[in-house]
């Protein structure tokens, strides 16, 4: 992601917190493996001049349209077009270091862009769930709010560490896992385990990374 680029991938990778080395994430290990697959895509957009602050916008208007699909209940598309769009998150930073256009502000613009995209289909799974005739009740706003709380949570918390000077690399529930878990539950209409296990899941992600910072406190 182009935050991570601002830092040239150097940030918590490979560090120690107390003679520890730190384990690469699931989102670390699906950057490098994707990046082979997505250089030319970023290549291609740096060929027709789009920035990576453009292409972050643009991928914030898909998540929007995506939004705006679950709500209306077009389930399999909106997994699609996620799948489609998503990597632009990754695109965005491949640019920008391709080009040597990295920034303070393009990593600042493309954190807030990705908790705006999450809100976006948040919003539109809330609204599908609003008219539930599957017998959950008041659970379906309950685990889709859950959800999103948890989502935002776990973004804010490396942040706000990372900020701080603590590594924060840790976690069951990445950015990549996140919506990876959002396309197989779009796709396949299993919208409830999906809420289900994001709710149960980035919350405990959030704990996690808490956990994980406390422990280095004394180094600090």
């Amino acid at each position: 992601m182009y935050a991570a680029a601002a830092q040239g991938f150097s940030g918590p990778l490979g560090s120690t917190v107390r003679g520890t080395t730190a384990v690469k994430s699931p989102s670390d290990l699906a950057r490098g493996w994707s990046r082979p697959l997505l250089l030319p895509v970023a290549r291609l957009f740096s060929h027709i001049g789009l920035g990576p602050n453009a292409i972050s916008i643009i991928g914030l208007a898909a998540y929007g349209a995506t939004g705006v699909m679950i709500g209306l209940g077009s389930l399999f598309w909106a997994g699609i077009m996620l799948a489609v769009f998503g990597p632009l998150d990754a695109v965005d930073g491949l640019v920008a270091r391709e080009n040597g256009m990295v920034s303070r502000f393009g990593a600042f613009l493309d954190s807030a862009v990705d908790r705006y995209a999450e809100f976006f289909l948040f919003v539109g799974l809330m609204i599908h769930t609003s008219s539930d005739t599957d017998g959950w009740g008041w659970w379906a706003p309950l685990l889709t709010l859950s959800a999103m709380s948890g989502s935002l949570l776990v973004s804010y918390t490396r942040a706000r560490a990372e900020a701080l000077g603590f590594t924060c690399n840790v976690g069951l529930l990445t950015r990549f896992e996140r919506i990876l878990i959002l396309v197989v539950g779009l796709i396949f209409d299993l919208i409830y385990p999906m809420l289900i296990i994001l709710a149960v899941f980035t919350h405990a992600t959030a704990i996690q990374r808490i956990i994980h910072v406390y422990r280095q406190k004394d180094a600090h």
